[in-house]
């Protein structure tokens, strides 16, 4: 095996100094594992039938893979790592190597970063893509006051894409006021649904209804099945170029930059408390 090779393998194993027991107490707790659905849990189970040497890594927002009977475990790690990372932006960790949980769990949530400074976030292009500047889209304040998203500059944006009449928006909404109320007013980041093919009284009425008391934007979307939203410069954007399936999650940092994206239902919305507030803190800069 190469020098750099062990001294990579070293690391990896030394991560369990650092780690935080209490997240699993046994390596086969696959519901310890954080951000992990059902499926997830799944190939975790597969993944601890598998012959040694083996790795199980995960990333922020659900994305995980495995590695089993490979030679040596420096293989097993890196092509877990590469598998993960053809799923997600974000950086994939180990979690389990072999029998050991090697989860650093202070790495944990800065995972989103590093974020840009004022000046490289003044360079970036426009797009949804993880380190681009999210579209300046034209919507309307919870009272209807006319806005742009760029107005929010400064804030962390939760940007939520939803609809009534999406089953799985439906189903995670109360986990999203959970995760409103724990943020609090002060917090610095500020949570954007917007209602996606349907006008505004049809979302409102039907939040209030469950009363939930979530921060709903207007889209701007006036007749159902309307498929595009109004931009800040006039122009409009087809509502699937934004998102090709209900809901999509984006976290904007304080400069309006992509740091995290989700296509799908959010599973655990609370666990994400610690990487919101991390942005909070560090970006903006």
């Amino acid at each position: 095996m190469a020098i750099q090779n062990i001294l990579k393998l070293a690391l990896v194993l030394a991560a369990c100094l650092t780690c935080v027991p209490a997240i699993a107490a046994k390596p086969n707790d696959a519901a310890a594992i954080p951000h992990l659905d059902s499926g997830g849990k799944e190939g975790f189970r597969e993944f601890l039938t598998a012959g040694k040497h083996r790795a199980f890594v995960i990333a922020p927002g659900g994305a995980w893979a495995w590695k089993g009977g490979e030679l040596t475990v420096d293989s097993a790690v890196d092509g877990a790592i590469q598998a993960c990372q053809n799923g997600t932006e974000q950086p994939c960790v180990p979690y389990v190597v072999n029998d050991k949980i090697v989860f650093d769990a202070k790495r944990w949530t800065t995972l989103w970063g590093p974020y840009q400074n004022r000046a490289k976030a003044a360079k970036a292009y426009t797009g949804k893509e993880r380190g681009s500047r999210f579209f300046d889209l034209a919507i309307k304040s919870p009272t209807g006051k006319p806005m742009k998203l760029s107005d929010l500059r400064g804030k962390v944006v939760v940007l939520h894409f939803w609809g009534t009449w999406c089953p799985p928006c439906r189903r995670e909404m109360p986990e999203l006021q959970e995760l409103y109320q724990e943020l609090g007013a002060s917090s610095g980041v500020q949570l954007v649904l917007l209602q996606m093919r349907e006008d505004f009284a049809t979302a409102h009425q039907w939040a209030q209804q469950r009363h939930l008391s979530l921060p709903l934007h207007d889209s701007g979307v006036t007749e159902m099945g309307t498929e595009s939203l109004a931009l800040a410069n006039g122009k409009a954007i087809p509502d699937r170029r934004l998102a090709v399936a209900f809901p999509t999650t984006y976290v904007l940092d304080k400069h309006g930059i992509v740091v995290f994206s989700h296509v799908g239902p959010i599973e655990g919305w609370l666990q994400y408390l610690p990487f919101l507030q991390d942005v909070a803190a560090k970006s903006g800069k």
